[in-house]
């Protein structure tokens, strides 16, 4: 992705930079996005389960360690912006909100408003190079009143 838009990228060109057969990707993937979903994923993960030891935190503490986390992977958010594949994020972040759309009305709309909100946050803070630090995110982020 460094060299091509996703689009521009075959999937015989993928497999053969991964050293496996056409039908592994398939067994495996629907698309090209659900490799990056899979990455995404498993990027999160580390920061899921140092999140789940600190479960109880006040959400704006979430939201720090959650802009911490893309700073840490900056290279990789900063590609995954040029490419315009930020997208990607939308469900991992609803996901870490726990967000589902069957929980009660005020719950649900509250857990959408954060998600949403973030993810907002998290996609200009991309178009806009990740100028202001983490820390700073977490402040602004703050001083909203969520």
């Amino acid at each position: 992705m460094e060299d091509k838009a996703i689009e521009d990228i075959s999937i015989s060109e993928l497999c053969d930079n991964a050293g496996i057969g056409w039908a592994s990707f398939y067994r495996n993937y629907t698309s090209k996005e659900n490799i990056l979903r899979a990455y995404i994923n498993k990027l999160f993960d580390g920061w899921k389960s140092g999140w789940e030891k600190n479960n109880g935190l006040p959400l704006s503490s979430v939201i720090g360690m959650i802009f911490e986390h893309f700073e840490q992977h900056k290279a990789f958010y900063h590609l995954l912006n040029e490419r315009r594949l930020t997208y990607l994020l939308k469900d991992v972040i609803l996901d870490m909100m726990e967000f589902k759309p069957d929980l009660p009305g005020n719950e649900v709309y509250a857990k959408a408003f954060v998600a949403y909100s973030l993810y907002g946050w998290v996609e200009v803070w991309f178009q806009r190079g990740m100028q202001e630090p983490a820390e700073e995110m977490k402040q602004l982020f703050r001083s909203q009143g969520i």
